[in-house]
């Protein structure tokens, strides 16, 4: 992710922004229902910000014109579904690019593809597939798989730009293969740091996050009040 300042062709970064542009107008509308919809859950979407753009922004150098870094968009994408992560993710990416040098304008469309719009639904999905697991394991899930997600997509847009002697394959598969070295273990930790967040969570915000469909309560056999993860 974090593709540096122009760093793409032109005609790639264009043709990212335009592939992007979809996601993020229709999940500016996602936002705009889910604060009309659940006020009490305003200051968690801005802490799902504010955690997208902390962790994001820890950045280790991997491949020139670019970084390796955890990306916090699965933290979102299982609160309040991918397309809020769209629109959330844009804004953090553009904050970094303005006030961190981190990324940039003119490859804004394609990193908010990668890590905004990828990666959430990557992660989502990683959540909603493993529903009879336990809540630990889907969290873990989609937190590494979104990050990890997020770089397939980047080596991907990489290798399309830069194909060099020996072609797609050969370029993505050396994207690939010199992020691994950074990413793998970063999808690990960012996948362990979701756990912790969303058993923190589960008591500081429990309400909200039941309003939100990401927990429910059902009686147990013995009559009192069990927490199950769901996302209806």
């Amino acid at each position: 992710m974090h593709i540096a300042e122009g760093f793409l062709p032109p005609l790639h970064a264009a043709a990212w922004t335009a592939v992007a542009a979809p996601f993020v107008i229709h999940g500016t509308r996602a936002i705009s229902r889910t604060i009309k919809e659940h006020p009490e859950a305003t200051l968690l979407l801005g802490a799902a910000g504010a955690f997208t753009f902390v962790l994001s922004a820890i950045k280790l150098p991997s491949v020139t014109g670019s970084s390796s870094h955890p990306t916090g968009a699965g933290l979102g994408a299982v609160i309040f579904r991918p397309p809020v992560m769209a629109a959330l993710g844009t804004i953090v990416l553009l904050f970094q690019a303005l006030l961190l040098a981190h990324g940039g304008l003119t490859t804004l469309g394609a990193n908010v593809f990668s890590m905004a719009v990828v990666g959430p639904w990557v992660g989502y999905a990683a959540f909603r597939l493993l529903g009879r697991a336990p809540f630990s394991i889907r969290i873990f899930a989609a937190m590494a798989l979104a990050n990890l997600a997020t770089y397939v997509m980047t080596a991907t847009q990489l290798a399309l730009a830069f194909p060099g002697q020996n072609g797609f394959v050969g370029a993505w598969s050396a994207f690939l293969g010199i992020f691994a070295i950074t990413q793998v273990p970063l999808a690990v930790i960012e996948g362990l740091v979701g756990v912790l967040i969303f058993k923190a969570l589960r008591s500081w915000a429990g309400p909200e996050l039941s309003a939100l469909g990401v927990f429910s309560r059902r009686p147990d056999h013995a009559g009192t009040k069990v927490e199950e993860a769901i996302h209806a």
